[in-house]
């Protein structure tokens, strides 16, 4: 069996284990998880639900700031449908369905498909850099620790930090991941103030999904909330979000954001209380992704930049969720 092989088998394994497991979790515990979810007055839901919704605008801005400095200067309403339209593709399996109708809608707007994939690979890029720079005060709670052991985690987000904040470093990451991929190089190197406004912009859409998660939390933690809890859901959801990232078998990291967001938030709160903040946080997050979808579906189809054939794919992601 090849190297290649034997890790898609590998990731495969790991993620029917987890899904399996979150499954099994949520079944057996379900009559402690509904009253839970029953906590959450409509008031909470409503602010909850726009703190997600900002959180998925600004993403689109990161990724619409990268894409203007390789080249494209797209204006908001033609981004709006690029960029919202293919993200349904992330409920496909795997992690690059999105770049690909990303890049097959923008060559309507001539812009070139290269330009549009290496822009979605590097939005997923940063996001996942700084998702975990965010998240990682989160990680003592994922291994059942209290927050007194922070510190030391915070160490690690020095060289994150250090390639995100140094273009030149960050450039040459970028060349040699495209390298390595046998992929030509960019066509000019990203600049300064592009890399540090999408880095800006990515911790601004982590933190409004972290306020999403809190206020789920603080609805079903009761009357006198953990101590700890403010900081492992502010930061939980950018860490679980992350790690389900790498998983790129499941769809959107389905299962494994809500296995690791329960663990966080289970050091502060009941674990079937956590459970039902991952299960809420994925609805709400789903139901604001298809509905920006729609949004830029409705753009997008008015201005002839999608045919049938990727309409019928965004049915079909719609479908899935």
């Amino acid at each position: 069996m090849s190297r290649a092989r034997l890790l898609t088998v590998i990731r495969a394994v790991v993620a029917i284990v987890t899904l399996a497991a979150v499954v099994y979790a949520v079944v057996r515990n379900w009559a402690d998880v509904s009253v839970h979810l029953r906590q959450v007055s409509w008031a909470t839901f409503a602010w909850s639900t726009l703190a997600a919704g900002v959180g998925t605008w600004l993403t689109m801005l990161g990724w619409r700031t990268i894409l203007r400095d390789l080249g494209s200067n797209l204006h908001l309403a033609p981004a709006t449908g690029v960029y919202f339209v293919g993200q349904l593709g992330k409920y496909l399996p795997g992690s690059l369905w999105s770049v690909i109708v990303q890049a097959d809608i923008a060559a309507h707007l001539k812009v070139p498909r290269r330009r549009t994939a290496v822009t979605g690979l590097l939005a997923l890029g940063f996001a996942l850099l700084t998702g975990v720079l965010v998240g990682l005060p989160a990680a003592p709670f994922l291994l059942r620790r209290s927050s007194e052991g922070t510190a030391w985690w915070l160490l690690l987000a020095v060289p994150i930090a250090v390639v995100l904040l140094v273009p030149r470093l960050l450039n040459r990451a970028i060349a040699t991941m495209l390298r390595l991929l046998r992929r030509e190089p960019l066509e000019h190197e990203l600049s300064a103030p592009a890399v540090l406004k999408a880095v800006a912009i990515f911790i601004v859409v982590w933190l409004c999904f972290g306020v999403h998660t809190l206020l789920l939390a603080q609805a079903v933690a009761g009357d006198e909330p953990h101590p700890d809890l403010a900081l492992a859901a502010l930061t939980g959801y950018a860490l679980s979000v992350s790690l389900g990232m790498l998983i790129i078998i499941l769809p959107a990291g389905l299962g494994a954001r809500e296995g690791l967001l329960t663990l966080i938030l289970s050091a502060a709160i009941p674990t079937s209380a956590a459970a039902a903040v991952a299960i809420l946080s994925r609805f709400i997050v789903t139901a604001v992704d298809v509905l920006a979808a729609l949004v830029g579906w409705l753009y997008a189809r008015s201005h002839h930049l999608v045919s049938e054939r990727r309409a019928s794919l965004a049915d079909v992601t719609s479908s899935t969720d």
